[in-house]
């Protein structure tokens, strides 16, 4: 069984990997998915994928850079402009750098893509998602988020910047978020769940050109398809069995436990202040009730 069928499905970072995967299992379900992705010559290609794999013709394409905020503002407008319902956004777009990087705005390249543009999107898309309700927000994270805590005197990575523990911290930054995010959404039908999709054999850890390149082209016969670690995205955006379900971490299309910091509601508070601070908020689009 599933709720999408009719409905409008935002996936970003849908031209490869478990983004492309949820994308053609949405629309073969009948929802009309808008494709995010970064280049114009992939997305093109993955566009036509997705329609072939799904028989849907009801699937479009946006591109995105989500590392230039200017970029994500302008996506939450378009996309309100343009689907004036939005039933159910997949922020799963992300990437791995071995060496640390800035992007136009002068942010930590894996933060600013990894948390900042899934919170900047969430926020320029709220009013719609409310307006929609009952709606849906997905997150994707990862179990890397275990083992780490933010340091808020150095966000950025500027003094001592490891790519993995970037990422790890990314990953973090999407659980606080999302559970932030469940507490200010509470009682407007509009929910927030974050997942750990498995470890995927995909385009993604070949990227980094480093030991975890290496560890992905040695160990990808024991990971996840693209299709499996897709499950848990598209369970949360579809299934009637997380009907009012928010604030929760799945695994394997069932709530599990995230890391003890994770769980720090002063961490996640501050998180939230601090990326409206770097996004260039004016004003907070969702306060605390």
């Amino acid at each position: 069984m599933n709720q999408i069928e009719g409905s409008t499905c935002i996936v970003t970072g849908a031209n490869a990997g478990i983004g492309k995967a949820t994308a053609i299992e949405m629309a073969r379900m009948g929802a009309r998915v808008v494709m995010v992705c970064r280049n114009r010559e992939r997305g093109r290609q993955a566009l036509v994928e997705v329609c072939h794999a799904s028989g849907s013709s009801a699937v479009d394409l946006i591109l995105a850079d989500l590392s230039v905020q200017k970029e994500v503002r302008d996506l939450g407008v378009r996309i309100a402009g343009e689907y004036p319902q939005v039933d159910v956004l997949v922020n799963n777009a992300g990437l791995y750098q071995r060496k640390r990087q800035e992007t136009p705005d002068g942010l930590e390249t894996t933060f600013a893509v990894n948390h900042l543009a899934y919170f900047i999107l969430t926020l320029d898309l709220i009013e719609t998602l409310k307006a929609s309700a009952p709606a849906r927000i997905v997150n994707v994270a990862s179990s890397a988020h275990k083992g780490n805590k933010l340091d808020f005197d150095d966000l950025q990575g500027a003094r001592k910047y490891s790519g993995w523990k970037a990422y790890g911290r990314s990953k973090l930054a999407n659980v606080l978020f999302t559970y932030e995010l469940a507490r200010r959404l509470d009682g407007t039908g509009v929910t927030a769940n974050v997942l750990h999709p498995g470890v995927v054999a995909s385009r993604f850890g070949r990227s980094g050109n480093g030991l975890l390149s290496l560890i992905w082209s040695m160990g990808g016969r024991f990971m996840k398809t693209s299709e499996e670690g897709a499950r848990t995205s598209v369970y949360l955006a579809s299934s009637p069995d997380v009907d009012g379900v928010s604030g929760g971490y799945f695994a394997n299309e069932k709530p599990v436990r995230s890391s003890r910091e994770s769980m720090d509601k002063e961490a996640a508070a501050r998180l939230w202040d601090e990326s409206l601070r770097l996004a260039g908020y004016d004003h907070d689009p969702l306060p605390r009730l």
